[in-house]
């Protein structure tokens, strides 16, 4: 039988590799585990660049820019502009928890509140745009995960494991039948120096709402 000769892995001829941008190397690497031919290849570099850096450089989405490709874009300008939290929060005129908490896609921003946090980041009209708006409100953790992993939000989730139960009756005994509120609520965040080691302070103060017979 005659010898069979495989496609050759190279790219078309009418494609030369230094035509194919370097943000789509992993569209090259996925053509290899899949077979190298010249339909894989073309699928391949026309799939969507995953990296949210990439996809506002060569202008490739997979849809409509999302809130979370926002929040993504803030982190990583933010560690690249090396910026603080604090400052953010000074330029914004609010406390750095509710800073922090509304740039990571928890809270609603005004449009001038936007503007001074996406002027800093270096966000676009769009994605300052996107800051405006209600999010979907949840960081728990991971999407679809129902225990925490990263060690230091699951010691806020243990926290509620091992204290739950007394946050409740002490707020029932001095209260009575109601809760408290983390939608009329503040929030203070600081550092106190120990000589045996800094520890953290986390101050909550929620309004109590009785629940209401009718």
């Amino acid at each position: 039988r005659p010898h069979r000769t495989t496609p050759s892995s190279q790219p078309p001829h009418n494609m030369s590799s230094s035509a194919v941008p370097t943000a789509v190397a992993p569209a090259t690497a996925r053509v290899a585990m899949r077979g190298s031919n010249v339909r894989s290849f073309r699928r391949a570099v026309a799939a969507p660049v995953r990296s949210v850096q990439a996809k506002r450089a060569f202008a490739v989405h997979a849809g409509p820019l999302t809130r979370n490709d926002v929040t993504e874009t803030i982190v990583f300008n933010r560690m690249k502009k090396g910026l603080t939290w604090a400052s953010l929060a000074e330029a914004v005129g609010k406390s750095l928890p509710w800073t922090t908490s509304a740039l990571l896609g928890q809270h609603q921003m005004s449009a001038e509140q936007a503007k001074a946090a996406g002027d800093m980041l270096g966000l676009n009209k769009d994605e300052q745009m996107l800051l405006t708006y209600v999010p979907y409100k949840g960081s728990f953790g991971k999407p679809n995960e129902l225990v925490p992993t990263d060690p230091l939000i699951y010691r806020f989730y243990e926290m509620v494991m091992v204290y739950g139960t007394t946050y409740k009756e002490m707020i029932h005994e001095e209260f009575g039948d109601g809760i408290m509120s983390a939608i009329d609520f503040d929030m203070d965040f600081s550092r106190l120096p120990n000589e045996n080691g800094d520890r953290v302070k986390i101050v909550l103060t929620g309004k109590y709402l009785t629940y209401k017979s009718f």
